[in-house]
């Protein structure tokens, strides 16, 4: 299958795209045949070596995707091979197929598209997450936000 790559740290002109082993999911995994995956951040960090946790080069970065379930692993019962599904993790999703854990991973509605649903979990969760836990805002507060 075919996967960007980061064979050593640095910026993303590193990357290359070549041809890895297709991924089996094991207990606890799924593999997701991928229709999207979003670029964020801590993507970029990841492939620089920079951030809280380094993969071993080679690997492929991408910490958020969707698209649909080719195969689960023996004791997956929550998710189903064919199913609509969304997953974040830290890195893998920047390839025709990601193994992740089955915990990681959320079914999408069938009116969601796999765009919307690749970029939902980091970029809204960190939204989020800097809304209700950081800026703790109070009544009669208010928020500007300068870009959406």
């Amino acid at each position: 299958m075919r996967a960007v790559l980061c064979t050593e740290y640095g910026a993303q002109d590193k990357l290359s795209i070549g041809d890895v082993a297709d991924p089996v999911a094991g207990p606890g995994e799924v593999v997701i045949d991928m229709a999207a995956a979003s670029l964020n951040f801590p993507d970029l960090l990841v492939i620089a070596g920079l951030y809280q946790f380094k993969p071993e080069p080679p690997f492929v970065p991408g910490a958020e995707g969707a698209g649909i379930v080719s195969e689960v692993g023996s004791d997956v019962t929550h998710i189903d091979v064919g199913q609509r599904v969304m997953a974040v993790g830290v890195q893998g999703a920047f390839a025709d197929k990601w193994v992740i854990d089955a915990g990681s991973v959320i079914a999408i509605p069938d009116d969601m598209d796999f765009e919307t649903a690749a970029s939902l979990t980091l970029a809204f969760g960190t939204s989020y997450h800097a809304l209700k836990q950081r800026a703790a805002l109070e009544p009669g507060e208010t928020l500007l936000v300068l870009g959406a």
